[in-house]
């Protein structure tokens, strides 16, 4: 699993704490320390991938589960109805800032469009 100097790898292996909200073989979920919105949650395949370019057609599955997951946590944290946002970064001018790949499941707010 994953880099040593990887930040959400050593989130996974539990060498840095963090307020998970929902984990299973292959995901690992958890707040985000700077919240944008009232639910900021992080959502990463325990296997490390830098960014969205990297995938392949063998990652279909992670990726599946890892929108699966989101739609879990989102009506776990009440945000289902009301509606919520689900955000993947792709390098750094997208502003990915964690070279590990990850969903942003943001809720609890009304959102604009475009966004940033």
């Amino acid at each position: 699993m994953g880099k040593q100097d990887c930040l959400f790898c050593r989130i996974a292996k539990k060498d840095i704490q963090s307020k998970i909200v929902f984990e299973d073989s292959q995901v690992l979920a958890f707040e985000d320390v700077n919240p944008q919105a009232p639910v900021h949650i992080l959502i990463i395949p325990k296997e490390h991938i830098d960014k969205v370019s990297d995938l392949t057609p063998e990652h279909a599955e992670i990726v599946g589960r890892l929108v699966l997951a989101a739609k879990d946590i989102a009506a776990k944290k009440g945000v289902k109805e009301s509606g919520y946002r689900i955000v993947m970064n792709c390098n750094k001018d997208a502003g990915q800032a964690v070279f590990h790949l990850h969903l942003h499941l943001l809720g609890g707010r009304k959102f604009s469009w475009p966004p940033g």
